[in-house]
């Protein structure tokens, strides 16, 4: 045999699959752009119905209890619960769970707002780590702060459903700031439709903007690339990607920063799971499969009009960080529900939308960078031709700067956020300056991320943050 014949067959092969799976990706992402368009214009005519305003802000709205999971957040975390319990909202309470943090997050709760100790009541129908107290504020009725061991986000949210009592839960992260009116917004398909048991909203970044009294009062795109390159990210995530899904059968991912769930879905579902990183997509895809395998009706949501605000990374380390976690909690919740895949047991869920998250969300990392390695190896060795290759990397980059250009087109067509042209031109320079350079670290902090997980590691990794700007 020709070993370097039969080389060069493999490599020239290898080459053309890949060019084939991104036709594909990209054939499937604009797919979704597609489906999201009709999604946005049938929540923005619900959202200005005025009708529906009325119903949503009286008293038949189901009670909501906030669930605020805090570890090392003293920079935030005061702003963040200012806001929380000023949304605008008929029946809200506010559970914050301080998870054995090694700051001052526990002692800056106490002296904001006025803590004192009550006897620790409750039910304990999730296990959890040790609870050591139970506060009320002397200021808010309708918070309560639950101090505890130390057992890592999903037993913190745990804790908190434990002490909740409303028909309603809605988790977040602590140094989240959510809109006044975002949960009057979010609130809406559980009117709606009896059967939703989840629906999620969009996250923005709120580095560089201005905040008075925990509000977002002023928007301004970031002003260093790192953090202005996430706007553009989460823009096109939010905006078409997750839009696009509820058209397929629904969201696999309810953003762990932010998100609004039936609590006695939750608890049947048993929780949030500890020992994951990706603890928020695990629920959702474990409610996913439970319901489906019991042939009930059910629903989850994505609704882009409820806006919560969170401070991006600004560091490459921090941001490494949190994108391999990222893949390391997807990797490890589609190895859990495997059974899933290509399943019709489990409906469009395990015959699109799951295989979607598995060949394109969890493979792409891994091919893309083949796919370099591969490009450059039949480049050096002729078997790849330079103009071929030229043409492949002009199609690859402006397809993706056109998906980006979409979503910011998107954004000022419906939500308007950022209200000056100049804005406007520097996202868009953002998006073409995205796919040299930036896109390709974040293919290796994916692929990072399920070394990570084939290695068995399940730590978090610090997540410095600086606080929020204020006027």
């Amino acid at each position: 045999m020709n070993w370097k014949l039969f080389a060069f067959s493999v490599l020239y092969h290898f080459d053309w699959a890949v060019f084939y799976y991104f036709i594909f990706v990209n054939g499937f992402y604009t797919m979704l752009l597609i489906l999201s368009i009709p999604e946005l214009f049938r929540n923005y005519a619900l959202s200005r119905d005025e009708n529906l305003k009325r119903l949503f802000e009286s008293d038949a709205s189901p009670a909501i209890t906030l669930l605020a999971p805090a570890y090392n957040e003293e920079a935030t975390i005061v702003e963040s619960l200012s806001a929380m319990l000023t949304i605008e909202y008929p029946d809200l309470q506010v559970v914050v769970v301080n998870d054995g943090s090694g700051d001052r997050t526990m002692d800056v709760l106490k002296t904001a707002f006025s803590l004192f100790e009550m006897p620790p009541v409750f039910r304990r129908l999730l296990p959890t780590a040790e609870v050591r107290a139970l506060y009320r504020s002397h200021r808010f009725s309708a918070l309560t702060v639950v101090d505890k061991e130390n057992g890592g986000k999903a037993d913190a949210l745990n804790a908190a459903l434990n002490v909740a009592g409303t028909p309603l839960v809605c988790a977040m992260d602590a140094d989240t700031l959510i809109e006044p009116d975002a949960l009057l917004r979010m609130v809406r398909p559980f009117l709606m439709k009896e059967n939703t048991v989840a629906a999620g909203g969009t996250i923005r970044i709120a580095n560089d903007c201005v905040v008075d009294k925990a509000r977002v009062v002023k928007v301004r795109p970031p002003r260093r690339f790192l953090p202005a390159v996430q706007v553009v990210e989460y823009l096109r995530a939010f905006l078409f990607g997750r839009l696009g899904i509820n058209r397929l059968g629904g969201n696999l991912v309810i953003s762990g920063a932010f998100g609004l769930f039936s609590r006695k879905a939750v608890l049947d579902a048993g929780g949030w799971l500890r020992g994951t990183v990706g603890e928020d997509m695990e629920l959702v895809v474990r409610m996913h499969r439970i319901l489906c395998e019991k042939r009930t009706p059910y629903l989850v949501d994505f609704i882009p009009d409820p806006v919560a605000w969170t401070e991006a990374p600004e560091t490459l380390k921090v941001l490494s960080r949190q994108r391999e976690r990222w893949h390391r909690g997807l990797t490890d919740t589609l190895a859990r529900h495997r059974i899933m895949f290509c399943n019709p047991r489990y409906g469009p869920i395990g015959m699109i939308v799951f295989p979607y998250f598995v060949i394109v969300e969890w493979l792409a990392p891994v091919v893309e960078l083949l796919g370099y390695a591969g490009l450059a190896i039949g480049l050096y060795f002729g078997i790849v031709d330079w103009f071929f290759a030229a043409l492949f990397f002009a199609a690859a980059y402006g397809l993706g700067v056109v998906l980006s250009l979409f979503s910011i087109v998107l954004e000022e067509a419906f939500y308007q956020r950022f209200p000056r042209t100049r804005h406007i031109l520097y996202l868009v320079a953002i998006a073409l300056l995205e796919n040299l350079g930036y896109r390709q670290l974040t293919v290796l902090w994916r692929v990072k991320g399920i070394v990570r997980y084939l290695r068995g590691e399940t730590s978090w990794g610090r997540m410095d943050r600086r606080g929020f700007k204020s006027s």
